[in-house]
């Protein structure tokens, strides 16, 4: 796994498949995604690094209900008293009720299609807690208010995460930014709804996108997703 600094107090984890991010303020953690199962101790090792403990982990956010994105919630709920928050139309599957959503394979173009089953098989996550569902308009303490945004398409549960202080914002894998070419995420069990989401985060004024898939979009970032947004 990589750690690489953001900004201050921003820091991006990188692991072989997909990424989580780690927002530390007043010695209080925020962990945004997790990764596969067993990403754990990789992503306590790198809390140490920081200076901090596990146990200073106070917030959980899982964009949505995939397996690289909620893997690791159960172990690491365990480290602490951390609040594990998930939207709320995926919740079911974080705690074990319901399998993960999977795309619809029809509506994929041929290379996404190759993109897709050439994925590894997906691992089995250990059903987690939830503390916490969230919904559209929700406020949640960091980041000096961090405002919650639903964005269903990739799956129903889907969020965002808005920093409107920082022009900042988590999206999950409902914007992908790979080798400097910014798309509409791939997979989405919603594609027409993918993309409305899509346009619903274009409208927002930012400086910074932190993606579920590839690296951050910075500088004139929500030019970027308006041009992208046209066209889709």
């Amino acid at each position: 796994m990589d750690l690489v600094e953001v900004m201050p107090g921003l820091h991006l984890l990188h692991f072989g498949l997909g990424q989580a991010y780690l927002w530390h303020e007043r010695d209080c953690l925020t962990l945004i995604d997790t990764g596969m199962p067993g990403a754990a101790a990789d992503v306590a090792g790198a809390i140490a690094s920081l200076g901090f403990s596990p146990s200073d982990v106070r917030n959980v956010v899982v964009t949505h209900a995939h397996e690289d994105h909620y893997g690791s919630v159960a172990e690491i709920a365990s480290w602490g008293e951390a609040t594990i928050m998930v939207g709320r139309a995926d919740a079911a599957v974080i705690r074990g009720h319901e399998s993960a959503p999977r795309p619809v394979r029809e509506d994929m173009p041929d290379w996404e299609l190759a993109l897709y089953d050439n994925l590894p098989p997906m691992p089995v996550c250990a059903p987690a807690r939830v503390d916490r569902e969230l919904d559209d308009g929700d406020e949640l303490d960091f980041g000096g208010g961090a405002e919650v945004i639903a964005i269903p398409g990739h799956t129903a549960g889907s969020v965002a995460i808005h920093l409107p202080r920082h022009r900042l914002l988590f999206s999950g894998d409902t914007i992908a930014n790979v080798e400097g070419n910014t798309i509409l995420g791939v997979f989405n069990s919603d594609p027409a709804g993918a993309a409305d989401s899509f346009r619903k985060l274009a409208e927002l004024d930012l400086s910074l996108v932190l993606v579920g898939h590839g690296d951050p979009l910075g500088g004139k970032a929500s030019a970027r997703l308006r041009q992208v947004a046209s066209a889709l």
